[in-house]
């Protein structure tokens, strides 16, 4: 964490997991953005998309987040030993006494872990960098909105949602 606070790599508008941000801090600087958005009188609404993302930290695909990590700068051994992590670990089922052969877990990022926090805030931090409309990130759930000043607006909103689901 201190690497990715030393070279600013989360995005602000991620408070999940996070020290001093919480969903209250979100909450507060979303409404004073939408707030100040429908002060301006040419603007008419301000659409908003809810997503959460289900099962997000088991979907997390531990290839492209080793190589997003690399591409932060986590190199060397340590990047080594986080490729160890993930891509070591089985998982079986046991029901009544009986047990199904171990297999390889081939995404996800372990939860009640230390870091698997940070593994999973650093693969969704694009996001908000990548869309025109305002993105606010708390962990899984996000928020998604633009001020509509036109039908315009309305389509680079939908333009976004596409960008997300691609």
């Amino acid at each position: 964490m201190d690497h990715f606070d030393r070279q600013n790599i989360l995005t602000d508008n991620q408070h999940g997991f996070r020290p001093k941000r919480s969903c209250e801090t979100q909450l507060l600087v979303t409404t004073h953005d939408i707030l100040q958005s429908l002060n301006d009188t040419k603007i008419r609404q301000v659409d908003a998309i809810v997503l959460d993302f289900a099962k997000a930290f088991d979907k997390v695909p531990h290839q492209r987040l080793l190589h997003k990590l690399e591409f932060y700068g986590i190199q060397g051994q340590l990047l080594h030993w986080i490729r160890t992590f993930l891509t070591t670990r089985k998982q079986r089922v046991v029901l009544d006494g009986s047990q199904s052969p171990s297999v390889p877990v081939t995404s996800g990022v372990p939860q009640g872990t230390v870091l698997g926090p940070l593994l999973f805030l650093s693969y969704i931090n694009d996001p908000p960098l990548s869309l025109s409309s305002t993105t606010r990130l708390f962990a899984d759930d996000s928020l998604v909105y633009r001020p509509i000043k036109d039908r315009n607006d309305c389509l680079r909103l939908q333009d976004d949602l596409t960008a997300l689901e691609d």
